[in-house]
């Protein structure tokens, strides 16, 4: 077994923790991100992995950056063999990267080089993707630019959300990096350069998220599947006589016409500028995610309504 140094911060880094602790590896120390503001009360949250790793006795650290010497410095005397790296949230410098034994490896959510960058998940999605899939890297300085040592393909359904396959990739992560330690603990990791042909997953801004109704519907059912749960694709409407902001969970592709942005009937289905999107469910400002009928008990949007 072998000394492992994790560095992780959201969910999608916890069964990867678990599947390396379950193989019997040591983790010496767990890295992740500084406890955060968060929910009304805006009192400090600790990451998943933070939560996971104090459960478990694991000595956690939190720097802000990983670029002075005394950051690097305690790094180095962890005397690790590998560091297991999966949605951390900071860039390793070459120090970092050159530290452990046998290198950093990273999990990372797409088929490399497809999807390099911050959202692969969401943009593979959003792009209308019938597959995806996870890719263990050996980590360099560039942006997922490392050789790949394993990779698997998984499909995106037709329905499924950016949630929805965040969980399956999470799970099928933990099971290859725990297949890629076993391989680089026996000298028998091979890793592969990435060729060409990447793509870039840029962060998500507020202005993707905005449902522009122009658009062809079943581009709309993809943004809404790629945006959901978190932060939701959204449009805007005169409800209970002020303007409010809607976002859209779940939607459906329907074959109706009408003016973009218009309301066709009382299940709420959206001209689009082809086709026609049928809500389903909904969350409004505050409240809990909804059914959309449920939703328009309280919101009024008859037929012609327009919506922004």
């Amino acid at each position: 077994m072998m000394r492992i140094v994790f560095m992780g911060t959201p969910d999608f880094g916890v069964p990867t923790l678990e599947a390396v602790l379950d193989a019997g590896h040591e983790v010496a120390a767990v890295y992740t991100q500084p406890s955060r503001a968060a929910g009304r009360g805006l009192n400090a949250r600790k990451s998943p992995v933070q939560v996971l790793a104090e459960a478990k006795h694991i000595p956690v650290l939190t720097p802000v950056r990983l670029k002075g010497e005394a950051e690097q410095a305690a790094f180095r005397d962890l005397k690790s063999d590998a560091a297991v790296v999966v949605a951390y949230g900071l860039l390793l410098p070459r120090p970092i990267l050159d530290a452990p034994r046998l290198g950093c490896f990273n999990v990372h959510a797409s088929l490399l080089p497809r999807w390099r960058g911050a959202a692969p998940i969401q943009r593979a999605i959003m792009a209308g993707d019938a597959e995806t899939g996870v890719s263990i890297m050996h980590m360099g300085e560039g942006l997922d630019t490392g050789p790949v040592c394993l990779a698997e393909r998984v499909t995106i359904g037709e329905e499924e959300t950016a949630g929805e396959l965040h969980d399956r990739l999470a799970d099928v992560g933990a099971r290859l990096m725990v297949e890629a330690l076993a391989d680089l603990e026996h000298g028998r990791l091979a890793c592969r350069e990435q060729g060409e042909g990447a793509t870039y997953a840029d962060k998500i801004e507020n202005a993707d998220a905005r449902l522009d109704w122009s658009r062809p519907a079943a581009e709309l059912h993809n943004q809404i599947r790629g945006l959901s749960p978190q932060p939701g694709a959204w449009f805007e409407a005169e409800l209970n006589g002020k303007p409010e902001r809607v976002k859209v969970l779940r939607a459906a592709v329907a074959k109706a016409t009408g003016a973009p942005g218009t309301v066709l009937d009382g299940d709420l289905t959206i001209a689009c500028g082809t086709d026609a999107l049928r809500l389903i469910e909904v969350q409004r400002a505050g409240k809990r995610a909804m059914k959309v009928e449920d939703f328009l008990r309280g919101a009024a949007l008859p037929p012609g309504s327009k919506l922004g």
